[in-house]
């Protein structure tokens, strides 16, 4: 069976076509930059690794010329579109509809379709996906893989917020969480290598989008993300946490619109509102050439992990592991040293010659002092949902 796993981001789409049951990836890449200049298209097989700069202004125009290298003549690694036989997508948002695996129909996209203002920066990204894949693979089933799934078993005293009881029971208003298919997968594979070691665990997802996990024996028991995926870290283009009463004060005394004030904290704020860029790479050249918006968006998002890191280090009673992934926690040594600054009295001591290591393969960066592992563990949403895909099918 050849799954096509395609993972659309807030400005990227990530993919790999893995088959089954040998679960070897025959290719894979990404499409990022999404929306800004010099948008970057990457394609690696075995015989080709190709890279360019090119313009995609939108998700659709990315699966398309996704689409185009799987197929192409003389580095494609399939003939036509009828070779690929599943086709599965990370869809963000999945509400109270959607707490597993399924198979996509017409009323799976149309209720996709209704979470859309829950998940503006996603889920039309994710539906636009489905639809274009329909229309290129036409024989492939269409499977949807849920970020919310793992975060099921929130305990109610997590989710539940204060707010009077017929918003939860009448319409589903409560914490959901996001990025599970990233926080299962490598707290699973955090878990094999150290046992007992990962039975606290907490999982930093840090990309354009961030999130953090408190994860006892395997389960997520508390997550920063909410309703939707806007609060907690400070993110690319996303606020994270901010008091409520602004939005109104934004509304009444400003002028804003509420169509307004949700476009300025969802696509305006977060790291782009700080320091005039959203992607990391650009603010840590810009900090280390003086800019000091830049060196105080970096302080707050460290600020703002290490205050998560403390609350759920409360929560579970202890702490075993910390685990770094995603592109800025697999990739920026910077963020990760700052979040480990200062957390002694936790136990968390970062060697950092290990930390300044460059790998794609899992690590522990942690000094011998430590007594909290700290682990590097590159992400692999891809391969879990082409599991969960080759499961359920």
């Amino acid at each position: 069976m050849n799954i096509l796993v395609l993972n659309a981001g807030s400005s990227s789409i990530k993919y790999q076509l893995i088959t089954f049951p040998s679960r070897v990836v025959l290719c894979s890449g990404m499409a990022e930059r999404i929306g800004l200049e010099k948008a970057q298209l990457h394609y690696e097989s075995a015989e080709h690794d190709l890279s360019e700069t090119v313009e995609i202004p939108d998700h659709r125009i990315g699966l398309k010329l996704i689409a185009a290298h799987l197929m192409h003549k003389e580095h494609g690694i399939i003939q036509s579109a009828d070779d690929i036989d599943a086709v599965g997508h990370r869809v963000v948002h999945g509400g109270s509809s959607f707490a597993a695996t399924t198979l996509i129909n017409e009323e799976v996209k149309t209720k996709i379709e209704e979470l859309f203002s829950l998940a503006p920066l996603h889920n039309p990204g994710n539906l636009e996906g489905i639809r274009v894949s329909e229309s290129i693979f036409t024989n492939a089933k269409q499977v949807a893989v849920f970020d919310t799934a793992f975060h099921q078993s929130i305990p109610v005293k997590a989710h539940k917020y204060a707010i009077p009881n017929r918003f939860l029971d009448e319409h589903g208003i409560r914490l959901y969480g996001f990025h599970g298919t990233s926080h299962k997968y490598v707290s699973e594979t955090t878990r094999k290598q150290l046992g007992h070691r990962g039975d606290k665990l907490i999982s930093i997802h840090l990309g354009n989008g961030c999130s953090i996990t408190a994860i006892r024996n395997g389960k997520s028991v508390d997550h920063s993300l909410g309703f939707s995926p806007m609060n907690g870290l400070i993110m690319g283009t996303r606020s994270g946490d901010i008091d409520p009463s602004i939005v109104f004060y934004m509304m009444d005394r400003l002028g804003y619109s509420a169509e307004e004030v949700n476009r300025i904290l969802q696509k305006e704020s977060g790291m782009l509102g700080l320091t005039g860029f959203s992607d990391l790479r650009d603010i840590e050249k810009a900090a280390d050439e003086g800019n000091s918006d830049c060196q105080l968006a970096l302080t707050m998002n460290a600020y703002r992990i290490q205050k998560f890191i403390g609350a759920y280090a409360a929560l579970m009673n202890g702490l075993d592991t910390i685990v770094f992934t995603a592109g800025i926690g697999e990739n920026s040594q910077r963020v990760r040293k700052m979040v480990c600054e200062n957390m002694d009295f936790l136990g968390i001591q970062l060697d950092e010659a290990k930390n300044e290591q460059r790998s794609k393969d899992i690590r522990e960066i942690h000094s011998e002092a430590s007594r909290v592992h700290i682990l590097v563990v590159p992400t692999n949403e891809e391969l879990e949902i082409a599991q969960q895909v080759h499961d359920l099918l």
